[in-house]
């Protein structure tokens, strides 16, 4: 593939249809907590003659063919979770074990999304023990390595709303950042960049990151994000993290780097004066005016164990190559994306195809 036009983009499609189906339901089901209760209202959702739920697909849809119309993506891919039982679980039984089951009329979009991405020619991966953000990690890799053996570097782009994705930014990978409104990732842009989302050219309510924007938002580069999260947790994951030490992580991260630092600190001050000096020195330099040395020494295990969950794969044997994931985005693709859209009844979307087709080249 030439380098005069090369974009691999890949989507964290859980993340992106979970959004789209919360961000369009009904308040009769969106503020009632009885799980029990929200069913006698499944008929409000959005829905089509024959019963199958559009709620979630439609404004993924939309999303996508924003993507396709403003980004022209060399490359796309899309990755979506297909259990929570992954090789995580194994690692750490509770690893997300605080989540709730997914509703059935989400269940049945998960189906029919990933059927319309098929039928359009797209490729979707899923693993019984990978997530996602593996999936994409691993994608990422060995797109660049296939393109850096043809003289390419090009930059690729992930959407996503998941924070872990941080991890995988770099000079040649960016992330744009979903964001719960545009006004939110006006305002992120502008504060970072000195321009809204709109004059950058970024998928709608995303905010982009760079790895020096991710330090100056984040407080850590890219590659620290995982023992980040060894310190921090993640509640969203149910990443236990070390109790009590979340404000200290990351003084302590721009100081000595890495958990293996932190740790190796802490080691070489085992008597009394070196314990002393140590709590002196985060205090008076590092700004910690509580000192965590107990709590990370009585939860080293748990901390490197965060930061394990917490990290991204990069080589998962996906049988993946670049060329299965490169499209055209051509006329070829609008009617693929028309006739793959009609079993949903989307109608809408589809004149905006029919439109967009106009400008297309064969």
């Amino acid at each position: 593939m030439g380098a005069t036009h090369c974009k691999p983009v890949f989507i964290d499609a859980s993340a992106l249809l979970v959004t789209s189906y919360y961000g369009n339901l009904p308040k009769s089901i969106l503020f009632e907590k009885d799980p029990e209760k929200k069913k006698e209202h499944y008929d409000e959702i959005l829905h089509t003659k024959d019963g199958q739920y559009t709620n979630a697909v439609i404004p993924m849809v939309s999303v996508i063919l924003k993507i396709l119309e403003t980004q022209h993506p060399s490359h796309l891919l899309f990755a979506f979770d297909r259990t929570r039982d992954t090789f995580r679980r194994k690692k750490f039984e509770a690893y997300k074990a605080q989540r709730a089951e997914t509703p059935d009329p989400l269940k049945q979009q998960f189906a029919s999304m990933e059927t319309l991405l098929q039928t359009a020619g797209f490729v979707t991966l899923s693993s019984d023990t990978y997530e996602a953000d593996d999936i994409v990690g691993s994608a990422v890799e060995v797109v660049q390595k296939a393109l850096a053996r043809d003289g390419a570097c090009p930059t690729c782009y992930i959407w996503t709303k998941d924070h872990d994705y941080l991890q995988l930014c770099s000079d040649t990978c960016r992330i744009w950042l979903a964001q719960t409104s545009q006004d939110k990732a006006d305002a992120l842009n502008l504060a970072h960049y000195g321009c809204a989302s709109r004059d950058m050219n970024l998928p709608d309510k995303t905010f982009l990151v760079t790895p020096g924007v991710c330090r100056e938002e984040y407080g850590v580069s890219p590659s620290q994000i995982p023992d980040l999260k060894g310190i921090q947790g993640d509640p969203s994951d149910n990443i236990p993290g070390v109790k009590g030490v979340s404000s200290a992580a990351i003084p302590l991260l721009n100081e000595y780097g890495t958990l293996e630092e932190i740790y190796a600190a802490l080691d070489d001050a085992a008597d009394k004066a070196g314990e002393a000096a140590l709590k002196a020195f985060w205090k008076e330099d590092l700004g910690i005016t509580r000192s965590p040395a107990k709590a990370l020494r009585a939860s080293r295990e748990i901390a490197f164990l965060s930061r394990d969950l917490a990290t991204i794969r990069r080589e998962a044997p996906l049988g993946l190559t670049e060329e299965a994931l490169r499209i055209e985005v051509n006329r070829d693709l609008c009617e693929r994306l028309k006739k793959a859209m009609a079993p949903l009844e989307l109608k809408k979307l589809a004149k905006r195809v029919d439109e967009w087709e106009k400008t297309l080249p064969a």
